[in-house]
């Protein structure tokens, strides 16, 4: 019944949200780094944002959490809206991306240990709290990155939040099963109309939003994750974490500014290998959907099943960086030995 309403009110709010990105001018203007070559309403994420909080007010109305979500929430889509509007600098985007993530944590939502296979869960202690901010602000801006690509960043939120509300179904957690259906609801009506050819960009009111709801719900989800808990959300969110990560190596290795933007991100090497627009997105679908099957694989594993299923994600990561680019077209460690065969 939530991701219902959730859908319902996104389809329908949607088409709205475009006319008044045309009548404000949030519009995305052209760009030699982009691949749209029209300019395109942008601000589509108010309308995830919406359906999101409208079903959250009805459905869960007293959970302690619903406060502090509600504004810290609020705060990322008016600080992503003014972006998408007239543009922040990136220093402003990230204090707000800050501001919020301290309202979640203060309110008790962050990571306190890390359950391991060997031994007692590892305790985190003062680091808690700085490492459950590096957590939000890093998740957060890695599904801003990764929106490229018409229907990318909310097909991939979409597998990510499917795979996160069968975990906490499985795990018993209504709340996260909740606000995981509201949020995938959201997100799936508004692909109707982002996916390829676009009709609206969800732009930073939306990106920022899913990624930062992204990382809440995962400290709220994995907690207690029998084996390796921290690994299970990186998996499911394999894609936008490696893409941003290799990003950042890669511009270290070239001297670069970290957060100067480039065409070598993974969608751009999918582009170099030939596949179309489409056919990109898919492939990345793909890509994400079998991460979150090995994360839900590893979730229920015992130890040496788990100890596998990580090996093999750390090798579907490999390869994916060597065929795609990631670090450059030079860096095929793995590729070049199998050649020398």
């Amino acid at each position: 019944m939530a991701f219902v309403l959730s859908l319902v009110i996104s389809v329908l709010l949607t088409p709205v949200v475009k006319k008044l990105a045309y009548k404000i001018g949030a519009m995305d203007q052209l760009d030699p780094r982009k691949v749209h070559t029209v300019e395109m309403p942008r601000l589509g994420g108010l309308a995830i944002y919406i359906s999101f909080i409208s079903g959250f007010l009805i459905f869960s109305p007293q959970h302690p959490y619903v406060l502090p979500i509600v504004v810290a929430s609020s705060i990322i889509v008016i600080t992503g809206m003014l972006d998408d509007i007239r543009g922040l600098s990136p220093k402003t985007k990230l204090l707000m991306q800050i501001v919020s993530a301290v309202i979640v944590i203060a309110s008790g939502v962050h990571i306190d240990f890390i359950n391991l296979p060997f031994g007692d869960p590892l305790d985190l202690g003062y680091l808690s709290i700085p490492f459950s901010l590096l957590w939000v602000v890093g998740i957060t801006n890695a599904i801003n990155l990764i929106d490229g690509l018409d229907g990318l960043a909310a097909g991939i939120s979409s597998i990510a939040l499917l795979t996160i509300s069968c975990l906490a179904i499985l795990m018993g957690n209504s709340f996260v099963t909740l606000i995981s259906f509201l949020l995938l609801g959201g997100t799936v009506g508004f692909l109707f109309y982002n996916f390829y050819p676009a009709k609206i960009f969800m732009g930073d009111t939306g990106s920022l939003f899913l990624g930062f709801m992204l990382a809440v719900i995962s400290m709220l989800g994995f907690k207690h994750v029998t084996l390796f808990s921290f690994i299970v959300p990186i998996m499911v969110l394999g894609v936008p974490i490696s893409d941003t990560l290799f990003a950042m190596v890669r511009r270290a290795m070239q001297k670069k500014p970290l957060f100067e933007a480039d065409k070598a991100h993974l969608h751009h090497g999918l582009f170099r290998l030939g596949f179309s627009h489409p056919e990109t997105v898919l492939l990345m679908y793909a890509i994400s959907a079998v991460f979150s099957l090995a994360a839900v694989i590893l979730s229920q594993a015992q130890m040496w099943g788990s100890i596998i299923v990580i090996a093999l994600f750390i090798l579907m990561i490999e390869l994916m960086v060597e065929i795609t680019g990631l670090l450059g077209l030079q860096y095929r460690p793995i590729l070049n030995l199998f050649r020398k065969q």
